[in-house]
């Protein structure tokens, strides 16, 4: 659905991105890792728009396309939620769901219409709000989560972008919003999820991409990946305690 050729990114003498490679299918979650300064939000702003690739092609269906501007990710299809949100406390849910694409009956917003549909999405995805109507600042941060990633569904994308959709919550907050990244799936939505969580990594994600140094560092399926080999990859580490705990304990079984 979504592929990366050969990305790079440069801002001024800094090297951001070098040669990238990402495919994204349909009803798959890919979790994108790695440590900080990986290159994890620069990859985001250039499939998003916000800071186009230098080099490299992004194809979208199998054809190469160009992504110059967030408009034209949004055309294609590609919906992003940003860690901080974007929401407008003052306003309630169906303000903030339709905020930027009100629906009119003439001169006038068609409110029952936009709390129709507003109901109707957070019913398809399970999510549960005490109504509607109250303002977005009186909702819990998992709440505040997953009227966020409604809200980039509105216009019906095919690949979703989430940066660190848990990050801050609790425990059962961060639960409401894994959910609602696996019927993302079950949808047959593309998922790119960037956590720092490998638990949650783990709990979610069919593939691992891990970003080092602004270059690709493995892809990994996770059903057959360890989460140490993850994070080995992450860190760069070849040798850490758990390699070389499997060797010692290998020499003496010999």
């Amino acid at each position: 659905m979504l592929a990366l050729r050969g990305v790079s990114k440069r801002f001024g003498a800094v090297q951001a991105l070098t040669d990238v490679e990402l495919e994204i299918h349909p009803g798959e979650v890919v979790a994108l890792v790695g440590d900080n300064g990986a290159g994890k939000s620069t990859l985001v702003k250039s499939i998003a728009g916000v800071s186009p690739a230098d080099e490299g092609t992004i194809e979208w269906d199998g054809r190469a396309v160009q992504i110059n501007r967030p408009h034209d990710a949004q055309q294609l299809g590609i919906a992003t939620v940003y860690q901080d949100l974007a929401l407008c406390d003052n306003l309630d849910v169906v303000g903030n769901l339709f905020l930027g694409s009100e629906l009119l009956r003439g001169p006038l917003l068609d409110e029952v219409e936009m709390e129709r549909r507003a109901l109707e999405l957070l019913s398809t995805l399970s999510i549960r709000i005490p109504s509607v109507r109250i303002p977005v600042a009186s909702l819990s941060g998992g709440q505040r989560q997953t009227v966020a990633i409604a809200r980039s569904l509105l216009g019906e994308p095919k690949v979703v972008i989430l940066d660190e959709p848990t990050a801050a919550l609790g425990v059962e907050q961060t639960a409401q919003v894994l959910d609602l990244v696996e019927r993302l799936r079950e949808r047959g939505l593309g998922v790119i999820l960037i956590s720092h969580n490998m638990a949650e990594v783990k709990a979610v994600s069919d593939r691992v991409a891990v970003l080092r140094l602004g270059r690709n560092n493995g892809v990994f399926t996770v059903a057959d990946t360890s989460q140490e080999e993850i994070i080995s990859a992450i860190t760069g580490a070849t040798d850490n305690a758990v390699t070389r705990r499997t060797t010692r304990t290998t020499e003496v079984a010999k």
